[in-house]
């Protein structure tokens, strides 16, 4: 049942996220894309909250969680191998001082796997790191005619291998390393216009593409102890060290027409000669990621956590696009609730409950303005089939960005699914 249950989410999420671009922010113009969110399902549902790690989920922020004695859960039994994959539909709608608009995409968040060996645990996934998702057009001066228009799609992915370790009792250590690979192509159209007003019948592209590649790390770090006979500690912390990517770019210009349908048609494509900006190197800025929190083992749990990003230290040689960076903050506040995890009269009393908030700074500062993010998460711990797996349900609102300066606010609403599959493959058969 699992494995079908596998295939049928896998296969849904696949045939939503063909063909279309992981985000619908306009702010993903600006650098490699738009910034996603590197955790589960789970840890979006309690405002990004990842210090939290037990032995039936997988933690995908911090490579600590792959030691192999997390036991709150499963209270000393043998630990499961985790599987998790997960997906998004946004909606999201765009607002200035003059207009709205509305945009929606669906994407596929990540599939990962971790596997306990005693007190070794590793584990490995994909998932995306950046995506670039955008159409815009600019007007002249009387308001009516396109000056330009913006188009760009891709983005960034990672892939980990990650492996953890139980130096105590009540801590770990974990490590990940990565690797960066994907493209980012955008296209810019500067309409001429005739004597009357009207546009002319051909117009020019430029087409730009940038393969992106590079390696790096992720040091994580987890302790937990009890402070009471009920009451348990937990933090955690990662650092990123600062890496570089190897940026392959292209550049060419085409004659186009416009269709009936409204499609460009391209005449001739010309290429261009970028000179020593053929390859260049991009900076992956540092990040360093601290919280703590409290809870009752298999109860509670509610933390808070700070994240930094040295996103001024970000240069991309190749596209001069108005922004300037500075570093990137966030704080995060959220939890659960287990009514009761191992109840067998009520269901409803074994899901878990989680909530949370999240404030961030997103480095950008455009006209002087910076571009922050406020967002307020709910979600659900569905139990399903056996051994503690479940399907988990996540809605995220909020808002991005800001109005002044004829920017654009996007009010978004997240809608995240997930599964969270456990299984025994290293458990010994006893016989009577």
């Amino acid at each position: 049942m699992i494995k079908k249950l596998v295939l049928v989410f896998i296969a849904i999420i696949a045939m939503q996220s063909y063909g279309q671009e992981g985000t619908a922010s306009p702010y993903s113009f600006y650098g490699i894309g738009s910034l996603k969110f590197k955790g589960t399902v789970e840890n979006r549902s309690m405002g990004g909250l990842s210090i939290y790690t037990d032995s039936i989920h997988v933690n995908l922020r911090n490579p600590a969680s792959y030691a192999g004695k997390n036991l709150d859960i499963l209270n000393n039994e043998s630990r499961p191998v985790k599987f998790t994959v997960g997906g998004t539909y946004n909606s999201t709608t765009l607002k200035s001082d003059t207009s709205k608009d509305n945009a929606s995409s669906s994407t596929f968040d990540y599939i990962a796997m971790s596997i306990p060996m005693g007190d070794f645990g590793f584990g490995f996934g994909v998932m995306p790191y950046t995506a670039v998702g955008y159409k815009l057009e600019a007007y002249n001066d009387d308001g009516e005619t396109i000056s330009n228009r913006f188009r760009g799609e891709g983005g960034l992915n990672k892939a980990f291998l990650g492996f953890g370790y139980q130096v105590t009792e009540g801590l770990s250590v974990g490590v990940d390393f990565q690797y960066n690979f994907g493209n980012t192509q955008n296209s810019i159209i500067e309409y001429v216009y005739d004597s009357e007003g009207n546009p002319v019948q051909y117009q020019v592209r430029e087409n730009n593409r940038s393969d992106l590649s590079g390696l790096n790390i992720n040091l994580g770090a987890s302790y937990r102890t009890m402070l009471t006979e009920k009451l348990e500690l937990i933090s955690g912390i990662t650092y990123t060290p600062e890496s570089n990517l190897a940026s392959k770019n292209q550049r060419s210009f085409s004659t186009i027409t416009t269709i009936a349908s409204g499609s460009e048609f391209a005449l001739n494509t010309i290429e261009s000669d970028l000179g020593d900006l053929t390859e260049t190197e991009l900076v992956l800025p540092s990040k360093l990621t601290f919280g703590v929190g409290i809870g009752q083992p298999r109860k509670w749990f509610v933390g808070v956590e700070s994240e930094y990003l040295k996103t001024s230290d970000f240069t991309n040689a190749l596209y001069s696009n108005g922004a300037t960076y500075e570093d990137q903050s966030a704080i995060k506040l959220g939890g659960f609730f287990i009514p009761k995890y191992n109840s067998f009269s009520s269901y409803l009393q074994r899901v878990v409950y989680r909530a949370g908030i999240h404030f961030e700074n997103t480095g950008l500062n455009i006209e002087n303005e910076s571009i922050n993010e406020f967002g307020m998460s709910f979600g659900l711990g569905l139990p399903v089939g056996s051994f503690f797996s479940n399907a988990n349900l996540g809605v995220e609102v909020g808002k991005r960005g800001t109005t002044n300066s004829n920017l654009i606010q996007e009010n978004f609403v997240n809608f995240q699914l997930s599964l969270s599959l456990n299984d025994r493959w290293f458990s010994k058969r006893k016989f009577d």
